[in-house]
């Protein structure tokens, strides 16, 4: 027992340095070759690959799906925002349906290629390649690097064979598993759903996909590669304080 306010017990919770209450979520890496795939992926960043620099008429696509996209229609008008209020927006909806945005960046030259599906997989994934891959310079590069990360749409060997038989120019880049954060199409489709997506307020499938295609158009105007500064060595100092942490197991007698 203690006589002790409940304000003096938060106030001493508040200032102890270790608080178990307290959780983050995250994920530790799995893949033993973690290090070596995402250290790739940032080398190609600093346009380098296996130790060489990239050539002009070399270029370093990433690309992504955003899936199961809702058009939610609310029941009520949204109401726009007034002097001291936000805008208002109806908490009922209907349900129009779900698609797929997928969309492809060029990392040096901020070119983006968007295009939208009733849903992912092998084909959609491939028409947006194709998008690509017949548009100069691509069309007619010595090699395009695609960094993308292991959903179903472009996993294992398979994808990396069918990329090359389909473009022989094409080179499918893997992430390690878990690591999607170091994929630069993130950064877009961020900028996606807070400037296109943010209210969700859709009739149908045709309103959410003329704003998805308006939205691409325009950023396609204005579009500046992102200032990327996560370097390899960046990557090892993060793997080395994960490593800090991972429990040592006794050794066998």
């Amino acid at each position: 027992m203690t006589e002790a306010s409940a304000s003096t017990i938060w106030r001493w919770l508040t200032e102890d340095a270790i608080k178990p209450w307290q959780t983050r979520s995250w994920i530790f890496p799995r893949d033993p070759d973690f290090a070596a795939k995402a250290g790739r992926a940032l080398d190609l960043y600093a346009r380098v690959f296996e130790g060489k620099r990239l050539r002009p008429d070399e270029y370093v696509i990433c690309a992504d799906e955003k899936s199961q996209l809702q058009a939610l229609g609310r029941r009520h008008a949204t109401v726009a925002a007034g002097p001291g209020r936000p805008a208002l927006v109806e908490f009922e909806y209907r349900r129009g349906g779900t698609l797929a945005y997928l969309a492809a960046w060029d990392v040096h030259h901020a070119n983006l290629f968007d295009r939208v599906e009733p849903k992912t997989g092998i084909e959609p994934f491939g028409r947006l390649v194709d998008d690509v891959m017949s548009t100069e310079p691509y069309k007619s590069a010595r090699r395009v690097f695609w960094i993308v990360d292991n959903g179903s749409s472009h996993a294992g060997k398979t994808s990396i064979a069918r990329m090359r038989y389909q473009h022989d120019r094409a080179r499918l880049i893997h992430l390690p598993v878990h690591a999607s954060w170091l994929n630069q199409i993130e950064l877009y489709f961020s900028i996606v759903q807070r400037k296109a997506l943010t209210p969700n307020d859709f009739p149908d499938l045709d309103a959410l996909t003329e704003r998805l295609l308006a939205f691409g158009k325009h950023y396609r105007q204005i579009a500046r590669p992102f200032e990327w500064t996560f370097t390899r060595q960046d990557l090892d100092c993060v793997l080395t304080r994960i490593a800090d942490h991972e429990p040592h197991l006794p050794l066998a007698a």
